[in-house]
């Protein structure tokens, strides 16, 4: 029994002391683990340092990169355009300059030739590092690279212009004639020849197609010579093709304004050719189709002259018409006869022609007015036609006729809001096969200016001007149907 107790004894020492060793090593682990989670913690929070650090100086090499970039591609858009007076290396390094990074460019090139210019460039930037220096990257390059063109190809534009009654008020007309004079000179130029066609379409409550275009349409009913406007149908103002199947009706001619007291005679709907024995209208407010006579043009603008109402809708018709390859028949007929440039012969090209700018020039002093039109059984004989042209209508009705039948003499075609509607029609039309339009609205209403504003092509293609600055809306019409554009 003694012997048994004492082995108890030693066992139990011989535990306590196994349990004293083990505390001694638990606590000499954890301080050597102590200093290994230091050395970690270290570790990872320079990691995260350096990963921050790249990140601050990417952000930096980029803004950078964007500013130069952004510098650059300025500068070769202003050193590509034609008109541009100083040399393309001169205006880059201005640009540049005033940036304050002219010590980054490096390189221009320039190849140009008669119809057109072409600029690149090269710069680099080096972008110094505020973190990723120490792990040995001192800087970065940020180089860039652009270039840019203007290159004059085929382009066919139609200038329509409003020449209703009311361009005679506040020296509209004379700024008009100086403005679309300027745009002339601007588009049509030597080096541009055979590239830019320009037609001229007129328009007041009616267009005068000219007798040369009217007997080029597949089909018309001809019942006289004393005018050549085309009856349209409400659908042909929901695109931009002349039918070759319809048979269009001539429009009626008659005189519809009345003083009160005389048979004016100069007003007609419809403007008469320069051969009608009245001689109240000329030949200058007839389409000129499809020409590069810069000359020739500018003269016609000179002789415009206000008559009748507003019908902005049927000035459209005919400008897009002019560009819609429906019509090249007829182009083809007055380049053959000699009414058009016979460089055009071909036009309107197609739609699918990506060397081809289709652009139309929308003009107006005011808002589609209501139109009337002479009742079916007063307008249905060759007396007719001729007593309608020796009178007034207006003027024969409260002479000769009395007060409770002039009424079944007239009916209303169109009201202005469905005037409204059928520019908004053809302009939708024009803008789905591509054609660019450009409005102004001259001296308008806020009526008349959200219509205009509507049929362009954007808010930026429409220009609400006074007075003389109707010039300086065709001159940035002019310079941007150049097609400016960068290529890289």
């Amino acid at each position: 029994m003694k012997r048994t107790a004492f082995g108890a004894k030693k066992q139990q020492a011989l535990g306590d002391a196994c349990r004293i060793q083990d505390k001694a090593f638990l606590k000499n682990f954890v301080r050597g683990e102590d200093g290994t989670m230091v050395a970690l913690a270290v570790y990872i929070f320079l990691a995260m340092m350096v990963v921050g650090g790249i990140g601050v100086d990417l952000m930096a090499f980029e803004m950078n990169r964007t500013r130069l970039q952004h510098t650059l591609d300025r500068a070769v858009l202003a050193a590509a355009d034609i008109d541009q007076t100083l040399t393309p290396e001169d205006v880059v390094t201005d640009y540049f300059q005033k940036s304050g990074m002219e010590q980054f460019l490096s390189d221009v090139q320039v190849d140009q030739g008669v119809n057109y210019r072409t600029v690149s460039a090269r710069a680099t930037a080096r972008v110094k590092t505020q973190f990723i220096h120490m792990v040995g990257i001192d800087t970065f390059e940020a180089p860039a690279y652009g270039a840019a063109e203007e290159r004059i190809g085929n382009v066919e534009i139609s200038l329509v212009l409003d020449v209703s009654g009311s361009m005679k008020n506040n020296n509209r007309l004379p700024n008009l004639r100086t403005a679309a004079k300027t745009f002339v000179d601007t588009v049509i130029r030597d080096e541009n020849e055979d590239r830019i066609s320009l037609s001229i379409v007129p328009y007041s409550e009616h267009v005068n197609v000219g007798e040369e275009i009217f007997d080029l349409i597949p089909n018309t009913n001809h019942r006289h010579d004393f005018s050549h406007c085309v009856e349209m149908r409400n659908s042909d103002f929901s695109s931009t093709t002349i039918s070759s199947s319809y048979r269009y009706d001539q429009m009626q001619h008659f005189t519809w304004n009345y003083d009160g007291r005389n048979n004016l005679l100069e007003d007609s709907v419809c403007p008469l050719p320069l051969s009608s024995r009245h001689n109240r209208s000329r030949s200058d407010n007839e389409i000129t189709a499809y020409s590069q006579d810069a000359s020739a043009l500018k003269a016609q603008i000179d002789s415009l002259t206000p008559i009748s109402g507003t019908a902005i809708y049927q000035g459209m018709k005919w400008g897009v018409a002019l560009l819609d390859p429906s019509t090249q028949g007829i182009v083809s007929g007055l380049t053959s006869n000699g009414n058009a440039d016979p460089a055009f012969d071909g036009r309107p090209k197609s739609y699918s022609d990506v060397e081809t700018l289709k652009t139309v020039i929308l003009m107006t002093d005011g808002e589609n007015t209501g139109t009337k039109r002479i009742a079916d059984w007063a307008y249905d004989s060759e007396s007719d036609y001729v007593h309608w042209d020796n009178y007034n209508f207006n003027y024969y009705l409260y002479n000769h006729v009395r007060s409770y039948r002039r009424s079944n003499y007239y009916y209303t075609t169109y009201q202005r809001s469905e005037g409204d509607a059928f520019l908004h029609n053809v302009c939708e039309a024009a803008k789905d096969k591509g054609i660019i339009i450009w409005s102004i609205g001259f001296e308008v209403t806020d009526t008349g200016a959200n219509v205009m504003e509507d049929c362009a092509s954007s808010p930026s293609h429409f220009f609400r001007v006074e007075g003389i600055e109707i010039e300086e809306a065709f001159k940035s019409i002019a310079r941007q149907i150049n097609q400016l554009r960068l290529t890289q």
